[in-house]
């Protein structure tokens, strides 16, 4: 399983931006715990989802730390991703 995969904390309510080049992508946020499920490729939960303009932009719904995930969901193609949180939005 290819991804991309960044870990962050923000603040509930904080704008997560993923600048994506190339494809459109899957970018979830999840916590570590469905993080681990994603890898194992178990049920997870996430929030955000397919997204095909850049940039993304998934709301923290609680303060904590947090992973972001960029993948192709199976789509053949290539993406980079640049995100960064925006405190307080």
């Amino acid at each position: 399983m290819n991804f991309l995969h960044y870990d962050l904390w923000a603040e509930r309510g904080d704008s997560i931006q993923v600048f994506l080049t190339g494809n459109s992508a899957n970018v979830l946020l999840m916590d570590d715990s469905n993080l681990q499920n994603y890898r194992g490729g178990r049920q997870f939960q996430y929030y955000g989802g397919y997204f095909t303009q850049s940039p993304a932009t998934i709301r923290a719904p609680s303060t904590g730390h947090w992973n972001v995930v960029v993948d192709l969901g199976g789509r053949v193609g290539r993406v980079n991703a640049t995100v960064r949180v925006i405190r307080g939005a």
